[in-house]
């Protein structure tokens, strides 16, 4: 039986699978983005984090990675270069990660896939290929619906002083931050897609509050009218979406299919567990 490593990666953390080999194992490392990290920085990650999770006697006959940001030719190569450089085996598919999240969404039948975690995308797949995807445009133009989207509007409620009293008491003890060291970390501090989503966590935990509900319901409108509505199949097909924001926000996820007509597919945490079922 071949020996398969099977990656998911976004810019926050990768999700790793060892299928084939005696045992079934699954591992997290820091996240990989070709836009952020060159060959040498992501084959170091690698060793560093991975390496040491792995049994050490395991030959890895094929690699099928998704990972973020790797759409452009220059990208691919980057993460392949350096994949290669740790296991120099022929069997090494990289692809985008919206392709394994529609893999891992909707196996081999047509959907309208979503991200929904630090960043966002949206594609519609015919069960082989992705034919429709309206472009993500990244953390300073685009990511709608997406933790970098969450963060920055919660932050712009904070900054601008639009928290009442509760919030703001609450957020000054769980952060106690200044408006320099934000700004510091938004506009000089490397990973500022990450410290915007970090920022997710606060609105997860402070439900029902109407700011925070608000905050998350524009958000994820705006991930609908921007992305969704863009493909006429989204009114034919299911929707499924993956992601730590669509997880943990799935109840307002439900609530926008029901109120727009459209049928809601799965919601996974991970596509990890799609994937290894695809692959499998």
């Amino acid at each position: 039986m071949k020996v398969q490593l099977i990656a998911d990666s976004g810019s926050t953390k990768a999700d790793w699978c060892l299928l084939g080999a005696r045992e079934t194992g699954h591992y997290k490392t820091h996240g990989i983005s070709p836009y952020f990290l060159d060959t040498q920085q992501i084959r170091e990650l690698i060793e560093k984090e991975l390496l040491p999770q792995l049994p050490p006697d395991v030959q890895i006959d094929e690699i099928h990675y998704y990972g973020t940001g790797c759409l452009q030719r220059k990208s691919v190569q980057i993460v392949e270069s350096a994949l290669k450089a740790v296991w120099p085996v022929s069997g090494i598919e990289v692809k985008h990660d919206l392709m394994g999240a529609a893999r891992a969404l909707c196996g081999r039948e047509p959907g309208v896939a979503s991200i929904l975690g630090t960043g966002s995308n949206s594609c519609f797949y015919n069960g082989t290929e992705i034919t429709k995807n309206n472009p993500g445009l990244g953390y300073v133009l685009g990511d709608e619906g997406a933790g970098t989207q969450l963060g920055k509007k919660l932050l712009q409620y904070y900054l601008y002083n639009s928290f009442d009293e509760e919030l703001r008491a609450r957020f000054d003890a769980q952060y106690n931050t200044s408006h320099e060291e934000i700004l510091e970390n938004v506009y000089r501090k490397p990973m500022p897609n990450r410290y915007l989503a970090g920022f997710a966590k606060f609105l997860g935990e402070n439900r029902g509050h109407y700011m925070i509900e608000n905050i998350l319901e524009d958000c994820l409108n705006e991930f609908f009218f921007n992305h969704i509505y863009k493909y006429s199949e989204s009114w034919t097909h299911p929707l499924h979406f993956t992601g730590s924001i669509a997880w943990n926000f799935r109840d307002i996820l439900k609530e926008l299919c029901e109120l727009y007509e459209l049928q809601l597919g799965r919601i996974l945490h991970s596509p990890m567990e799609g994937l290894v079922a695809y692959h499998q």
